[in-house]
C-alpha cells in the first residue's frame, strides 16, 4: 500500500484568502469594463484566481494584452494600498512561523503591489514569493505552485495549498498539493478539485492542525513544528 507523504509546507493564495480586495478589484474591472463597451457583470466572475492579462484575453481577446495590462495596474495603483486582510490572517500566518512551517505566496498579483498591501494589512511575507510576472502560463496552470514548491525546496506532494477560485484550485491540484477550498468567494460545488474545504480562515487553521502540519491547540508548537518536519 502506498503511503501518503507528511504534509509540512503551506502554499497561500493572496486575494480573497488573505487580502480582502474584493472591493477594489470590482471597482478597477467595473471601470475597465466601461471603459472597453463590455459588461462589468459578464468580466467579473473572469477575475477570479488570474493575472489580470489572462482576464483581458478571456474578456476582450480583440484587444491589446499587455498595452490592457499597464492600463489596469495603472488603475489599479490609483486605489492605494488600504486593503484589509481577511479575518483571521494575521493569526494563521502567526502561528506558521511559531510552529516554523515553511510557507509561501502563491498569487497572480504582481510584486509591485503586493508587499505594500502586505505592508498596510500589517501581515508578515514569507521568503518564498511567487507572482504572476514569475510564470509562463498563469493559474489554472500549474506552474506556481510548482515553483513555489521548488523554491522551497520540498516536493509538491508534502505541501497544502489554500485557495479560493475554480482557476486557483485547480492549478493547485495539477500541481500535485493538497488543497483547501476557501468558500468565501465559490461554494463547495464550484470548488469539487479541492481535497477538503473550509468557509474561513479559522477553519483552514483547524484543517491544518487536522492534517498534522501545525500543532494541536495546547502543543508547544516548536516541538509541533519538530514532529512535522523531522
Amino acid at each position: 500500500m502506498r503511503k501518503t507523504p507528511l504534509l509540512r509546507a503551506v502554499l497561500l493564495d493572496v486575494d480573497g484568502v488573505l487580502l480582502d480586495s474584493a472591493a477594489v478589484h470590482r471597482r478597477v474591472w467595473d471601470a475597465w469594463a466601461a471603459r472597453n463597451g463590455l459588461d462589468p457583470e459578464a468580466v467579473w466572475p473572469l477575475t477570479f484566481g488570474r493575472r489580470p492579462e489572462d482576464t483581458v484575453r478571456a474578456a476582450a481577446p480583440g484587444l491589446d494584452v499587455m498595452a490592457e495590462r499597464r492600463v489596469l495596474d495603472g488603475m489599479l495603483a490609483a486605489e492605494g494600498d488600504a486593503v484589509p486582510p481577511v479575518p483571521g490572517a494575521g493569526r494563521l500566518l502567526a502561528a506558521l512561523d511559531a510552529a516554523r512551517v515553511p510557507w509561501a505566496l502563491v498569487t497572480s498579483g504582481d510584486r509591485a503591489t503586493v508587499p505594500a498591501r502586505f505592508a498596510s494589512a500589517g501581515l508578515p511575507l514569507p521568503r518564498v514569493r511567487v507572482y504572476g510576472e514569475d510564470v509562463v502560463r498563469g493559474k489554472p496552470a500549474p506552474d506556481c505552485y510548482a515553483l513555489a514548491a521548488a523554491r522551497l525546496d520540498v516536493p509538491p506532494p508534502v505541501c497544502v495549498a489554500v485557495e479560493d477560485a475554480p482557476a486557483g484550485v485547480r492549478a493547485a491540484r495539477e500541481a500535485g498539493c493538497h488543497v483547501i477550498g476557501l468558500t468565501t468567494a465559490y461554494g463547495p460545488e464550484a470548488l469539487t478539485a479541492a481535497h477538503a474545504h473550509a468557509a474561513s480562515l479559522a477553519e483552514v487553521h483547524a484543517a491544518l492542525s487536522a492534517l498534522g502540519v501545525l500543532p494541536a491547540p495546547g502543543l508547544n508548537p516548536v516541538n509541533g513544528a519538530a514532529n512535522m518536519t523531522g
